[in-house]
């Protein structure tokens, strides 16, 4: 269930990397800062609407399914805005 989480966050450890090549920022700086982010959301998301949300779909499939894929979409989100900040940083230089 989890392999979604971990392709997203790699995929948002290469957006960042990217995206401060092409910015001539530090890339290595720009792609830890995307992880960590992720990372911290994945788990607040994970230890709060999880773990409430759980009992309630405990007995479907699918239920469970749904709700374990929340974390990897809310950290996504979360990069995304990130991203945001990281970029107006740069362009207020």
């Amino acid at each position: 269930m989890l392999h979604f989480a971990r392709f997203a966050a790699i995929l948002v450890v290469i957006w960042f990397f990217m995206t401060a090549k092409d910015k001539g920022e530090q890339p290595i700086k720009w792609a830890v800062i995307g992880l960590i982010g992720y990372w911290l959301a994945w788990w607040g998301t994970r230890l709060t609407v999880v773990a409430a949300l759980s009992g309630m779909v405990a007995k479907s499939p699918m239920g469970i399914f749904m709700v374990m894929q929340i974390p990897a979409v809310v950290a996504i989100l979360v990069s995304v805005l990130i991203r945001k900040k990281l970029m107006a940083d740069v362009a207020e230089d």
